[in-house]
């Protein structure tokens, strides 16, 4: 089950609140300094967007609209399977780029996955018209879309390599030992099964093992680590 939604189809499309002032947002953005003055002056104007958690972006089957830039929270998109299951295929956080978005721009692709906010999220979107006019005209906006693409391909055939070539106990002992805080995980096991690409039943069966070898405690809701020597050496084998 993905944060904020409550299944497929659950996720109204919540207000987005617009704030107008005169906030000189590119300066915060460390990815636009290269750009020139006429390119910062086109993109200066647009709004930024406060977007609540569990605001669902796009779904597949969308036009691409604009190119979003996350000033702060988080942006999760997932790609889900004719069964239901679902696989969390990156996140796009401050100074990411959204694969999906940018292919649809370039190539006219309507979207094949569906996006949320993990968090309350602020962004600026610049509209297709914009972006086209920016790609042709600044170099410098050109290169920070293809560096900031290149990236996010490159972390898709990491999963991609992960998902294919590792087992479910190396991803689960990997993710679990990433997220703790504290020696703890506040997650379900649903969704840990989306983080990982796994499958619900399969994320419990597995933890039953670590639970019995004395790695793990399972609580409603989270999952505590109580052996993470023994995790992250299986994270690593």
């Amino acid at each position: 089950m993905r944060t904020g939604c409550g299944g497929a189809g659950a996720c109204a499309r919540p207000p987005r609140r617009y704030n107008r002032r005169m906030t000189d947002w590119i300066s915060h953005t460390p990815a636009l300094d290269a750009l020139d003055a006429p390119s910062r002056a086109r993109l200066a104007g647009l709004p930024q967007q406060t977007l609540p958690r569990g605001t669902v972006l796009f779904r597949p089957g969308d036009a691409v609209e604009g190119f979003a830039i996350v000033l702060s929270g988080r942006i999760e998109v997932f790609l889900t399977g004719a069964g239901g299951r679902e696989l969390l295929l990156y996140a796009v956080e401050p100074g990411q780029s959204c694969v999906q978005t940018t292919l649809g721009l370039l190539g006219e692709a309507p979207y094949s996955t569906e996006a949320i906010t993990a968090q309350e999220t602020e962004v600026v979107m610049i509209p297709r018209p914009l972006f086209r006019a920016l790609m042709d005209s600044a170099p410098a906006f050109r290169q920070l879309v293809f560096a900031a693409f290149a990236e996010r391909m490159g972390g898709m055939i990491q999963l991609m390599e992960r998902v294919s070539f590792q087992s479910v106990e190396c991803r689960l002992a990997d993710w679990l030992c990433t997220r703790a805080e504290g020696g703890r995980v506040q997650a379900t096991q649903a969704e840990i099964a989306t983080q990982i690409g796994s499958a619900r039943e399969v994320v419990s069966r597995r933890l039953d093992a670590f639970a019995r070898r004395g790695w793990v405690q399972t609580e409603r809701g989270a999952v505590v680590l109580t052996d993470p020597g023994a995790l992250r050496r299986l994270a690593l084998s």
